[in-house]
């Protein structure tokens, strides 16, 4: 993506703006709610730009909660895989490559002769404003 000017259309431009307004995980039917005043009115018309958002590297979904974030470093994507963490407390999602486990992931994919798609890892946890809210609940 460096430097590249991708051209997005309105409903892209409606569902990214969207996701980078909320700042945390919205399922496509969040969006959806979200943007009926602007003209979409369709589950597949919000999936469809997903689809191409993802594609460009704009957005990332979620696989554990079937949800979908915007991307906080568009310039990091192809270069290792990304690593999310997901407080369970205030739902901050933060987006870290890291090339030192894409190494690894290899390595695993080499000795089992598996060809990887996509490799992303997600964390659930709870992140250090949340646990500073809460200390009594941990150990």
């Amino acid at each position: 993506m460096s430097g590249d000017h991708i051209d997005l259309t309105h409903n892209q431009e409606l569902v990214l703006r969207a996701l980078t307004a909320k700042g945390k995980p919205m399922s496509a039917y969040a969006i959806l709610a979200d943007l009926q005043d602007e003209g979409l009115k369709a589950p597949l018309q919000v999936y469809r730009a997903l689809d191409r958002l993802i594609a460009h590297g704009l957005v990332h979904r979620l696989e554990s909660l079937n949800a979908f974030v915007a991307c906080a470093t568009p310039h990091s994507h192809g270069t290792a895989p990304i690593v999310f963490t997901i407080c369970e407390g205030c739902g901050t999602v933060t987006e870290r490559p890291d090339s030192a486990i894409g190494k690894r992931i290899a390595a695993i994919c080499d000795l089992e002769g598996f060809h990887a798609e996509r490799e992303t890892l997600e964390i659930h946890g709870e992140c250090a404003h949340c646990a500073e809210s809460a200390p009594h609940l941990h150990r």
